[in-house]
C-alpha cells in the first residue's frame, strides 16, 4: 500500500493485521529498544516491535546491516548513516519506508484507520480554508473520510519536514489541498480512492538543493479500511 505512494528508490515494508503481527511480532528487540518498552502495555509493545522489524527488513533490502531504531529529538527515528526514512503504525497496520539519503532528501509516511476523526479534532488541526475544501470534497466523494485523510497528510508532512529543519511544524503552518483522482469507471484507474495533495508551507521552508521550498507534494490512498499518505522530498 505505502510503496505505491513513493518513488521506486524507496524500500517499504508493511505488516497488516494479525498475520503481519504474527510474522513480525516475534522479532527480537535490541537491548536499547527493550528498555524503552519494558513497562509498556501489550499493544504499544507489539506495535513498537513490529514497526521496527519492518524497518530492519527494509535496511537489509538496501544492503545495510540491521540495527536498533531509537527515537531522537522529538521522537524522530534515528536512521543508520546514509539512510533516511519514516515509520507509521495504527490498529492493524505497521510500515517502515527507507531510502538512501543520496536518492531523497526526506520522506514521511502515515497511516490511519479510515473513519471519521473524533469530535472536535478537525477544528483543532485544520485551517478555515482546509475545512471549507473538506466539506466540498465530502459532498462530492462521500466514500472518503477527508477529515481523517487531511490529518494523515499533515502527519506525513511533519515527518518529512522535521529531518530537514529540526524544528516543530504546527498543524496551522501548512495549508493542504487534497486532490482526488477520478473514480474508477470515470476515466480513472481501478482500485480504491486515491489522489495527491500539495502542502503549502506558511512558514519559511527548508533549503534543499540550494533552493528554499515553499511546498511539499504528496500522494494518498484508501484501502483495506485504512487511509495512507506519503511525502517524498527530492534533492533537485
Amino acid at each position: 500500500m505505502i510503496d505505491d505512494l513513493l518513488p521506486e528508490s524507496v524500500v517499504a515494508v508493511e505488516a497488516f493485521g494479525e498475520a503481519g503481527a504474527h510474522e513480525f511480532g516475534g522479532a527480537a528487540l535490541y537491548p536499547q529498544e527493550e528498555a524503552l518498552v519494558a513497562q509498556a502495555v501489550a499493544k504499544r509493545r507489539r506495535e513498537f516491535t513490529v514497526v521496527r522489524a519492518c524497518a530492519r527488513r527494509a535496511m537489509e533490502k538496501l544492503g545495510v546491516p540491521a540495527q536498533p531504531v531509537l527515537p531522537g529529538e522529538r521522537g524522530a527515528p534515528q536512521w543508520p548513516q546514509g539512510l533516511t526514512g519514516s515509520m507509521t503504525h495504527c490498529a492493524g497496520y505497521c510500515a517502515a519506508a527507507l531510502v538512501r539519503a543520496c536518492d531523497l532528501a526526506s520522506l514521511g509516511i502515515d497511516a490511519e484507520p479510515h473513519e471519521p476523526l473524533p469530535a472536535g479534532v478537525l477544528s483543532a488541526v485544520a485551517l478555515p480554508a482546509e475545512r471549507e475544501r473538506i466539506a466540498r470534497l465530502a459532498a462530492e466523494r462521500p466514500e472518503v473520510h477527508f477529515d481523517r485523510l487531511l490529518f494523515s497528510a499533515k502527519e506525513s508532512v511533519y515527518k518529512a519536514w522535521f529531518p530537514l529543519t529540526r524544528e516543530w511544524l504546527d498543524f496551522s503552518e501548512a495549508d493542504i489541498d487534497l486532490v482526488p483522482a477520478a473514480p474508477a469507471g470515470a476515466g480513472g484507474p481501478a482500485g480504491g480512492p486515491h489522489g495527491a495533495f500539495r502542502a503549502r508551507l506558511l512558514v519559511p521552508g527548508p533549503v534543499v538543493g540550494g533552493r528554499r521550498l515553499g511546498h511539499f507534494e504528496g500522494r494518498w490512498t484508501v484501502r483495506r479500511g485504512l487511509v495512507a499518505t506519503a511525502v517524498a522530498v527530492h534533492h533537485g
